[in-house]
């Protein structure tokens, strides 16, 4: 066993969720949220050089050295995935690695809002999951893409980098494809994946006006498109896909996003009042005025549509706040510190 994964056996067995290595620091890891130093000694950068290198691809170490950062998966057999993300900095070269569960959980398992399940069975369209790093974006696309492979047929195509979930085949068909092994890039990716006869694409995130557009092309052509972005709520989110184009597309790209858009699931994690991580969750869901306030650019109208549909599996953020706080599952000091309208979690005076 190389020192990596001494010192990921150490974190996982400390109940972490991610390692972070940096030259010339001790080795740390978040756990419950929080950061701990795992050992006092900090790092050699020469140590720290010779363990990344000896797990990451050739391939890899070349790009990585090139570009300054590279995204690849880490597995240690019988135990343990993680995504790991190898950088430099002003310190020398880090890395961060974090823990991808080894079983695909479902919704239920999960503890996903229902509304969730009928998302991942909509026939087309764009569905986008939404949140900061380290929000669950990824582990919420894997309860979905589970609950279609086990409640239908259909061919579905993952884009990711690197690959994190893997699913086995159920009812339907899933190809895994990963950035920089098996595609160039996510446009590249993307272009091929609508030649594959797919009826669901996963991209694991839209980094580029390039790839926005590809994904709302795909969602008019009857395909239903799951990818991420990193925004909070619903209305921030829509901003991000329309400024991503210039100026003279954005009302071209109000109209596409208002035709294709199916759904908004922005998530946090919140500090569990006993301990651990407990999701929070804001949810849009297809509406008939929801068309019209994009193309409007009428977004302030958004909140009202999801207060007023609550009935049908919208929420808001600051309403499942509200929730999680009435049940115990969190403190009104944590609902707080993640609400949008902070006011209502306030301390009487």
């Amino acid at each position: 066993m190389n020192d990596l994964d001494t010192l990921l056996i150490e974190m996982l067995e400390k109940g972490g969720s991610d390692l972070h290595l940096t030259a010339g620091a001790p080795p740390k890891a978040r756990i419950d949220g929080v950061i701990y130093s795992l050992r006092e000694e900090a790092i050699r950068a020469e140590d720290l050089e010779a363990m990344l290198k000896e797990v990451t691809p050739p391939n890899r170490w070349e790009s990585f050295l090139q570009t300054g950062d590279v995204d690849l998966a880490h597995e240690i057999p019988a135990r343990a995935r993680f995504r790991m993300n190898l950088f430099k900095n002003s310190w020398g070269i880090g890395t961060v690695l974090r823990q991808i569960p080894s079983r695909v959980q479902s919704i239920d398992e999960l503890g996903l809002p229902k509304a969730l399940k009928d998302v991942a069975m909509y026939p087309e369209g764009l569905v986008l999951v939404t949140g900061p790093t380290g929000s669950g974006k990824s582990t919420t696309l894997a309860g979905m893409i589970n609950h279609i492979n086990e409640k239908s047929a259909k061919q579905i195509i993952t884009l990711e980098d690197p690959i994190e979930f893997t699913h086995d085949d159920k009812q339907s068909t899933v190809l895994h494809r990963e950035i920089g092994d098996h595609t160039r890039n996510f446009e590249a990716g993307l272009r091929a994946a609508i030649r594959a006869d797919p009826d669901v694409i996963l991209i694991g995130e839209m980094r580029s006006m390039r790839t926005i557009r590809l994904a709302l092309n795909c969602a008019a052509m009857g395909m239903l498109v799951f990818a991420t972005l990193h925004t909070n709520g619903a209305t921030k989110t829509i901003d991000r896909i329309i400024d991503a184009f210039p100026a003279d597309e954005q009302n071209q790209t109000r109209t596409m996003l208002a035709e294709s858009l199916r759904a908004i699931v922005s998530q946090q994690l919140c500090k569990g009042k006993d301990k651990g991580r407990v999701p929070a969750f804001e949810i849009l869901l297809s509406h008939s005025s929801l068309p019209n306030c994009i193309r409007k650019n009428s977004l302030a109208s958004i909140s009202n549509i999801i207060d007023q549909n609550r009935e049908d599996g919208m929420i808001s953020l600051d309403a499942y706040l509200r929730d999680l706080v009435e049940s115990g599952a969190i403190s009104r000091e944590e609902a707080y510190m993640k609400a949008q309208n902070k006011m209502q979690f306030a301390d009487p005076e």
